[in-house]
């Protein structure tokens, strides 16, 4: 590790806290030691918060380390038992929330054994529900082991009140480190051997240039209108030039969800069209000129220029529509793509690389790694530096613009530049070029020997078209570590290659490159770069940084770097600001509830008279699909007793009689179109006399049905509500319950369960499993079963002793009433059966009816009532 690295690895050991690094700087490694120190049998280490990609590439770190004892992924694979055996055998667990509270809630860990958890990502703890509630039920019964928690994203500190203040409380710890890139030991670590660096800006052509100037121009309407209509909102951080960054669109869609409904259909529209003139910078820049304008061409249509907030109507925009146009085709309308001006620099980076390579004697030894943004752009530059531009760019065209000319011309022009071999190959790409689209890494080489001239020599457009490199297929699969070719081997690589964002350190610890071509402009690579360097100083490693000078892309890039300095500052103000309660840790000592319940027993008997019983805490039974939710944690908080298990009807049950089935909006919406929420009620109906439906809303989004509602932007609101008026119309004894949160939902179901009994666990976990003991693998018609449980003296307790002994309605009707009290076993209810079937009603009463026939005996009736194997 790097001298800054090892401070970092010091610190977090040696005392429980939260650090922040900067991207890129290396924090994976970090982590990686700090499980190699504490992976031992000896102990019992959880970690929370990574990814399937991360916990892979943790194990394969330690693999590295010669580690014998290697971390375990604990999944739902396991069984409640084997987990069991996994906690006492101690070692490091990565572990999900979920699985992690309904064993601590079980009382399967020993908690008294846990060493301590080691929390990644730290940053997402308030909105990881899970993670809060386990480490708050570690922390209330383990107050010795540790809690160390880590992240390297700075700007999600930034979004929302005292942010990192509640991020630590929820993490219980109290101590904030923090590593930015201008660190003084960062700096004077990576100094110590730096890659040689060449930039090159590359000059953007006039007809792009036009059309960022356009756009740009565009954004800068589109903002002032929207702070023209919200002058009572807050948007100061709202400018062209923090728009055009990557993240600044889902931070402000988040800031703006708790009042989205207050927002104007204009406003709305407007923040739409900010987002997709972004896309269109980003388009302008990554893509070539035949995507940016079938890109552009979509917003041609009569839906668009009806919905949009009227940017259409600037001068600009004709500029925009124009430029692009231009780009396509020359002043004679014929098809004549514009080449993207990155292209020709890559290519002559590559031919000086060949050229120097051959001049120094390794030729081939030289591994080139081209980083680009996503898989789009891999697939782009390899048809560019397989094909040609021209050949390429028609090759799109033919695909991207439907006009028939445009496809006869294109088809004219390939044919006469495609040589057979090359017409195969272009085949089989139209083939399968949605499978190639889908991949993210491509091997090439080069097919052909380059002069020994200087790359200059070949600058000439002519020889700029010649395919120089070609498909090194039969090498992607392989260890490139161990390959030698004769020429030098071209890897193109997306930075979070099949999204994995740990790509890009496996693929520089596992190639060693000698040569990288930035492509695309990302804080975080430049600095794993750095990092790569320092820790292989003996590889002389040359970077190529290729980015259009003076524009967006340059733009965006230093935005990026902005921003995360201004991150850093707050939370080095915030650090020196803040007040830490003594208490946040979770350490200091406090009686438990039932200790403090002891307490009050004993106090009762001092002062005299007979000691009182202590009131057993509210008992609430949980879905384990719940824990999903913040709901369970904010209930146990509250003093209530959580029983999670797996239950078949509801999600909640808070006494014998009520059950309550949790939606959320979305789910909402969902479960009505499918029906799945009509099967829900017939189960709780069924069983429970008090079923409830809970509509909850997120507390970060507005609490309505105004208009549109957000989760489901094509529903109307008539539609739901209509739904859930014949919902409730064919269930009356269901109860809707409006919630504008957890907090407000716990705080219900507290007040729900005052002087109703405490639910039976057994009982609520054998509910709905095949209907009941009673009816075997006999299952009845749903229909009549429901039809059965509406007559009078049937209970959820007797109906399917009637269902399974009652022949047919014809049966029940012939029975005495004793034989209906031997069949049921009460009395009563036995008395109301027969008076349903039996009851004359006198003339009024049968006018007040809904219909005035008895239970005819008919063989119709026989047949609905007969069962179903």
């Amino acid at each position: 590790m790097l001298d800054y690295q090892n401070q970092m690895l010091l610190e977090i050991v040696q005392e429980d806290g939260l650090l922040v690094a900067a991207k890129g700087l290396g924090l994976d490694t970090v982590f990686a030691n700090i499980l190699k120190a504490f992976i031992d049998p000896g102990n019992l280490v959880i970690v929370l918060g990574t990814t399937n990609y991360d916990e892979q590439y943790f194990i394969d770190i330690l693999k590295t380390f010669g580690v014998n004892q290697l971390p375990l992924v604990v999944t739902s694979e396991y069984s409640a038992d084997e987990r069991a055996i996994m906690y006492l055998e101690g070692g490091v667990l990565f572990m999900s929330g979920p699985i992690l509270v309904v064993d601590l809630l079980k009382n399967r860990i020993p908690l008294n054994l846990v060493t301590g958890i080691l929390v990644y990502r730290a940053h997402n703890i308030l909105r990881s529900y899970q993670e809060a509630f386990a480490l708050r039920l570690y922390r209330q019964n383990n107050k010795t082991g540790f809690i160390k928690a880590f992240t390297n994203s700075a700007l999600a500190f930034t979004v929302g009140f005292m942010r990192v203040e509640r991020i630590m409380k929820a993490l219980f710890v109290k101590k904030l480190f923090l590593w930015p890139r201008f660190h003084s030991l960062v700096n004077k670590s990576l100094e110590k051997h730096k890659p040689e660096v060449i930039e090159l800006h590359v000059k953007i052509t006039q007809k792009m240039l036009n059309i960022q100037i356009a756009l740009l121009d565009v954004m800068n309407y589109v903002v002032k209108e929207l702070k023209k209509l919200n002058k009572y909102l807050d948007f100061d951080e709202l400018t062209v030039e923090n728009a055009i960054a990557k993240k600044f669109h889902k931070q402000l869609q988040s800031q703006l969800d708790p009042i989205w409904h207050q927002l104007s259909s204009t406003s709305k529209q407007l923040l739409s069209d900010l987002k997709m003139l972004r896309a269109l910078l980003a388009c302008l820049t990554y893509e070539d000129c035949v995507s940016f304008y079938a890109m552009l061409n979509r917003l041609r249509t009569m839906e668009y220029a009806v919905k949009n907030s009227g940017w259409l109507m600037l001068d600009s925009v004709d500029t925009l529509f124009e430029n692009g146009k231009k780009r396509i085709y020359n002043e004679k309308h014929e098809l004549k793509p514009e080449p993207n001006p990155k292209w020709n620099a890559l290519t002559e980076v590559l031919l000086e690389i060949q050229h120097q390579s051959k001049k120094a004697g390794v030729d081939g030894n030289i591994k080139i790694f081209i980083l680009v943004h996503d898989r789009n752009t891999c697939y782009q530059l390899r048809n560019y530096l397989t094909m040609g531009s021209n050949q390429y760019l028609l090759y799109e065209a033919m695909k991207k613009l439907s006009h028939n000319d445009i496809q006869k011309t294109n088809q004219k022009s390939v044919e006469k530049k495609l040589t057979p071999e090359e017409k195969t190959n272009d085949t089989n790409a139209n083939n399968d070029a949605s499978e190639e689209n889908e991949q993210d890494t491509y091997v090439l080489t080069l097919s052909q020997k380059v002069n020994e001239e200087s790359p200059s020599d070949l600058s000439d457009s002519e020889n700029k078209e010649q395919t120089l490199f070609e498909d090194c297929s039969q090498m992607a699969e392989l260890n490139l570590t161990n390959v030698v070719p004769d020429t030098p081997i071209i890897v193109i690589q997306s930075l979070k290659r099949s999204g994995d964002p740990t790509s890009l350190q496996r693929a520089l610890a596992e190639h060693m490159p000698t040569v990288i071509v930035m492509y695309v402009a990302d804080i975080s690579a430049v600095r794993q770069i750095e990092v790569y360097q320092n820790n292989n100083p003996s590889i002389d490693l040359k970077v190529y940084f290729l980015i259009y000078g003076g524009s967006v892309e340059e733009q965006e890039y230093l935005t990026s770097l902005r921003r995360e300095k201004e991150a850093f500052h707050a939370l080095i103000n915030a650090k020196t600001t803040m007040v830490i309660p003594d208490d946040q840790d979770g350490k200091a000592d406090y009686l438990s509830l039932a200790q403090e319940l002891d307490a009050d027993v004993t106090e009762n008997t001092r002062k005299g008279g007979l000691p009182t019983q202590p009131e057993l805490p509210n008992t609430i039974i949980v879905d384990i699909r719940e824990f999903r939710s913040e709901l369970p944690a904010i209930l146990y908080t509250r003093g209530m007793k959580i029983e999670p298990i797996t239950l078949q009807v509801a999600d909640y049950i808070l006494s014998s009689e009520i059950c309550v089935e949790r939606k959320s909006i979305s789910d909402l919406i969902g479960s009505l179109n499918s029906g799945r929420l009509y099967n829900q009620a017939i189960s709780m109906t069924r069983y429970y006399s008090k079923p409830m439906l809970l509509i909850e809303f997120d507390p970060n989004k507005p609490f309505c049905f105004q208009g549109h509602y957000y989760a489901s932007k094509d529903i109307q609101n008539m539609f739901i509500t209509s739904k859930l008026q014949l919902l409730t119309l064919h269930f009356p004894r269901l109860k809707l319950i409006w919630s504008p949160g957890p907090h407000a939902t716990a705080q219900l179901f507290e007040e729900l369960k005052q002087g109703n009994d405490q639910p039976d666990v057994t009982k609520a976990a054998q509910t709905g499993f095949e209907e009941n003991k009673q009816m075997g693998n006999e299952k009845f018609n749903s229909r009549i079963q429901d039809f059965v449980a509406k007559l009078p003296g049937v209970t959820t307790k007797n109906i399917y002793t009637i269902l399974n002994e009652g022949q047919s309605l014809d049966h029940l009707n012939k029975l005495s009433k004793e034989e209906l009290k031997e069949m049921i076993g009460n009395k009563n209810d036995a008395q109301m059966l027969y008076n349903a079937f039996h009851e004359k009603y006198s003339p009024s009463e049968e006018k007040s009816k809904i219909g005035n026939k008895k239970f005819a005996s008919t063989g119709r009736g026989k047949r609905l009532f007969s069962k179903i194997k």
